[in-house]
């Protein structure tokens, strides 16, 4: 009981004196230059105890009353929240690069440092390398031209196994997990053009499982990003278990690196195989100065790692979403349903070239994006040096996050902003996600703008349409639309709180074509 007692009283001490450091820390900041409006905080937590489970909605409601630029406290961490078209236009038009470093949470920080992640290093030239890379090499046009014909075979294979999984129209199906199997599976084939999730493939379905286990330990709140005095005990166990999973596929994705090594080095080469992104990894050749020869195993490792967690996810959010709207709203289902069948007719398969013939698809796809955009901070932002905005100070460090959510929804923008309607998209000189509209930017703008957009633009309508071409949908259970729980949770993307569930009817002609599945039967 004596222990009980000192701990207790140690622990106390410990809380006065951190209250004191951080009251201390925030006066002299506020000192310093007027800091963005923002309510009052608490010492040691801040603005923590003011925010919900989905923390977009609450710092929505906050700048209703402080301002569409705002301050929060999150323990210890200096917070800058914007949260209008207008403000996110003067952050990346006007200190897009004193505002493009990254805040690092205690999960992303690895035991090398950042080297090779395009989404955690710090603006410089290293970061600039990678930057370039995606978008002369992985993202460019022509390469995703050439690699047309993966990304149908993965669709197709989701295609089929759903047809499998839902017997023909007589069980419904967990709609995420497939397309969350479909983008892991893509993926796998851009970067070693593998089918991972083959049965055969025992690799495969251990590095998606620990894979999986990275995004959702990622997507946890960690109270040691927030109170820097608990990092070292990381007293959830986030970064230990976290650095424990990415290890485990690092020496998965390494053993696919070095038989890739071997091979080229021996001159084996598939006739029937592209260039993928690890040929480009491998074949890499830096000026040895600001970018290095060629990239380390450590490296190339990690940045395969990231397009599968970064890929994945947002992908299977942003489809489910869209699945769940328009089982929501059955006269657009309707709609988007008549404009493929009629277009495209039930005797050949979707194929992706028929998306620029079928505009009220592509707006399903943005509407989406509006309402539910993967990331509705983005990715969060860092000043990397004191600056002023708007006439107030932000201080060197200070988290920006955009919350591209309420953006998307202010009724000062958006008619109806609530409402599921794609319509709106259809209207001349509407807004895309390009990263030029400050109202509609689920992708970010400026320097840290998704380099994938290329990429999304295509596997998102692709995998959408397939399924509305190939099937007929119905909720599971007899559940009736207006029943449905369009609920959101958080974690590494803005996901449905309740998985969707739903039959999917195969239509017309559309029956179960011979070929290869996703081998995920006995994961």
């Amino acid at each position: 009981m004596d222990y009980e007692v000192v701990g207790l009283i140690i622990a106390l001490l410990l809380w006065v004196l951190w209250a004191m450091v951080t009251e201390r820390r925030h006066r002299r900041l506020e000192e310093r230059g007027q800091l963005p409006p923002g309510p009052r905080w608490w010492p040691v937590v801040g603005n923590i105890f003011q925010l919900s489970w989905t923390p977009h909605k609450s710092f929505a409601n906050l700048a209703r009353e402080y301002g569409p630029i705002m301050t929060l406290w999150l323990g210890s961490m200096c917070t800058v929240v914007i949260s209008s078209d207008e403000v996110a236009r003067e952050m990346f038009k006007n200190h897009d690069v004193v505002l493009a470093g990254r805040k690092i949470y205690e999960a992303m920080k690895g035991d090398y440092s950042n080297e090779g992640s395009i989404i955690t290093a710090q603006y410089g030239p290293h970061w600039r390398m990678l930057r370039r890379l995606s978008t002369t090499e992985f993202f460019v046009a022509r390469r995703l031209d050439a690699m047309e014909s993966v990304r149908s075979r993965c669709v197709d294979r989701m295609v089929r196994f759903i047809e499998d999984a839902g017997e023909s129209g007589t069980k419904s199906i967990d709609v995420g997990r497939f397309f969350f199997l479909m983008a892991f599976n893509l993926i796998g084939n851009l970067m070693f053009s593998k089918d991972l999730l083959d049965p055969k493939s025992k690799r495969g379905a251990k590095f998606f499982y620990h894979a999986g286990k990275v995004m959702e330990l990622a997507g946890k709140p960690n109270v040691a990003d927030f109170l820097p005095i608990l990092r070292w005990l990381d007293p959830q166990g986030i970064r230990r278990n976290t650095q424990f999973h990415v290890e485990r596929a690092f020496e998965i994705a390494g053993q696919f690196i070095k038989e890739r090594m071997e091979s080229m080095r021996e001159g084996e080469v598939a006739e029937d195989r592209r260039k993928d992104f690890l040929d480009v990894l491998l074949e890499f050749r830096g000026d040895g100065a600001e970018e290095p020869s060629e990239f380390s195993s450590r490296t190339i490792n990690v940045i395969v790692f990231e397009m599968f967690t970064a890929g994945t996810d947002t992908t299977t959010s942003t489809l489910e979403w869209a699945m769940a709207e328009l089982l929501h709203n059955p006269h657009t289902l309707a709609k988007v349903q008549s404009e493929l069948r009629s277009t495209i007719g039930l005797n050949r398969k979707f194929e992706e070239k028929d998306v620029e013939i079928l505009p009220y698809l592509k707006a399903v796809i943005k509407e989406t994006l509006r309402l539910h955009p993967p990331l509705p901070f983005l990715v969060p932002h860092m000043a990397m040096s004191s600056c002023k905005m708007l006439g107030y100070y932000i201080p060197k460090e200070t988290q920006v996050l955009v919350n591209v959510w309420a953006i998307g929804r202010d009724p000062k923008t958006w008619k109806d902003p609530m409402k599921f309607k794609p319509e709106r998209f259809l209207e001349p000189n509407t807004a895309d996600y390009k990263g030029h509209h400050f109202e509609f930017i689920p992708f970010g703008s400026g320097r840290r703008m998704c380099p994938a957009v290329p990429l999304a633009s295509r596997v998102l309508p692709l995998a959408l349409g397939s399924l509305l071409h190939a099937f007929d949908w119905v909720l599971a259970g007899g559940m009736k639309p207006e029943e449905m729980d369009m609920s959101e949770r958080m974690g590494i993307t803005l996901r449905k709180a309740v998985p969707l569930k739903a039959i999917p009817i195969p239509h017309g002609g559309h029956g179960n074509q011979s070929g290869g599945h996703i081998g995920v039967g006995n994961m």
